[in-house]
């Protein structure tokens, strides 16, 4: 057999290889199964020192499955890799914190939004004893850190433009200056300005109730199947209502109690 032989049939091999399929809400309930993609990023999602997968994330997932009467199947994906997974038909669903964005919009069919988060001031509270309001803070008196090349790097420039702007390589040096109190204020995204708060409460204080800049997370899923969009989108209504998505919410992203869940696993 000669090597151009031996190609073709491995050329051919791999064209007939069944590959992922998307399916739609009645495959889903038809094969009694909901792959979901989430990404390891706590508290969304993170993988506890037993291996298994806890989060915001994996209880909406798990609940969904339930409601749907199907077991989940929680996949694993970077950030990029949602929507292709999504697109190739390895997953049917998207629950990861994916912000609503018209590129994103392109590509798959968003529900109507179950979470909120965004960009969001963190304060030193003796820094900023005197400080009422967020104009107070725009003056050269005061800095702000943010970590460079961030969108929050980007908002502190625009909100407050007189304020020193220091810029940090990472969420851990920007959170060590605040809690030094080498800064006044720290701007990210959530919840890290909220666990900040919540892990040294007598040195870091949240002084607005709402983000500076909101970004609203709803599911995703493949174009093309109604029928899926207008159940999350019932299924969103009727646990917002029941008020086990913002009982959720609440337990995930503002308290700490969850970290006991992970054990010695690293935050990955």
């Amino acid at each position: 057999m000669t090597r151009t032989t031996i190609t073709m049939l491995l050329i051919l091999g791999f064209a007939f290889v069944p590959r992922a399929e998307a399916r739609d809400l009645r495959q889903v309930l038809n094969t009694g199964t909901l792959r979901v993609g989430v990404t390891l990023y706590p508290p969304w999602a993170a993988r506890a020192s037993n291996g298994e997968l806890v989060g915001f994330e994996v209880d909406v997932a798990k609940q969904l499955a339930a409601d749907l009467k199907v077991k989940v199947d929680l996949r694993a994906y970077d950030v990029d890799r949602l929507i292709p997974a999504l697109e190739s038909g390895e997953i049917d669903l998207i629950a990861a914190g994916l912000a609503i964005t018209p590129a994103r919009a392109i590509h798959v069919n968003f529900s109507q939004p179950y979470a909120e988060g965004g960009i969001a001031l963190a304060t030193h509270v003796t820094r900023t004893a005197n400080v009422k309001t967020l104009e107070d803070l725009d003056g050269e008196s005061h800095t702000i850190v943010a970590v460079d090349g961030s969108a929050a790097a980007q908002l502190a420039k625009r909100l407050l433009p007189r304020a020193k702007l220091r810029l940090a390589p990472t969420q851990d040096a920007a959170s060590r200056a605040l809690i030094a109190g080498e800064v006044d204020g720290y701007l990210e995204d959530e919840p890290v300005p909220t666990f900040l708060a919540l892990d040294n409460p007598r040195v870091i204080d949240m002084p607005l109730t709402r983000p500076l800049l909101s970004s609203r997370s709803a599911f995703a899923v493949n174009k093309g199947d109604p029928d899926f969009l207008a159940f999350l989108n019932a299924w969103i209504v009727a646990h917002d209502a029941d008020t086990w998505l913002p009982t959720t919410w609440t337990y995930w992203f503002k308290s700490v109690r969850w970290r006991e869940r992970l054990g010695n696993a690293s935050a990955r």
